[in-house]
Order: structure tokens, then sequence, then C-alpha cells
């Protein structure tokens, strides 16, 4: 039979190994999901050049120089009135994002359904 011995600090018991006292440490924690959001600019023009910029929450890629700057400056306004109401982007609604994106200057496209 294996000693246990009771760790007073971390409340973790521990056994033989290290490996012993992660699985049980990781066993006893909640298990809680993060809420996470991002967004995605994808450039679809190209002058031959690969860009990439990231940020906290965004992620843009491809482009123009012209285009990916748009995107750049699109994605760093959104967050600028985010920040004025004090949300995070994974706090706010759809409908509120679509409010702040339209604000500064987006245009959600609307695609009709296949007609055959």
């Amino acid at each position: 039979m294996a000693k246990i011995h009771w760790n007073v600090h971390s409340k973790i018991a521990l056994g033989r190994t290290s490996k012993t006292a992660y699985g049980v440490a990781m066993a006893k924690l909640p298990h809680k999901k993060k809420k996470s959001a991002i967004m995605l600019g994808l450039g679809l023009d190209t002058d031959g050049h690969k860009r990439v910029t990231t940020g906290p929450n965004f992620a843009l890629v491809g482009g123009t120089q012209e285009t990916h700057e748009v995107m750049t400056e699109k994605a760093i306004k959104i967050n600028e009135k985010l920040a004025a109401k004090g949300k995070r982007l994974e706090e706010v609604s759809r409908e509120e994002f679509e409010d702040i994106a339209h604000s500064v200057g987006l245009q959600r496209n609307k695609s009709k359904p296949d007609e055959t």
C-alpha cells in the first residue's frame, strides 16, 4: 500500500510520484469553459505579399497593403468602441456587435439563397 501525504498548503493528496500528485490535483479542479471570441479578417485581394496581423481578439490575414490597413483600422476601432462601453468581445450580443461594426463603417453581406 502506497503512503499518502497531505500537503496543508495546497490541499492536495500526494502519492509517491509527482505524476500522481498532478493527476490528483487535476481531478479535483473544476472544469469551467471560458467564453472566448475572435474577429477574423480575410483579405481576398493580393499583391503577392503575405500579411498577417494579430491582436488580443483578432487575426487578419491576406489582402493588399491597402486592404490589410483598412482591416486593421476597423479591428482597432471596434476594440476602442468595446473599451468605451467597458465590454469585451465575448460579452456583447450579435446585435450589439453588428451595431458597433456598422458604426465603424462595416456592412453585413446579406447574400441571397441560391435560386435554382
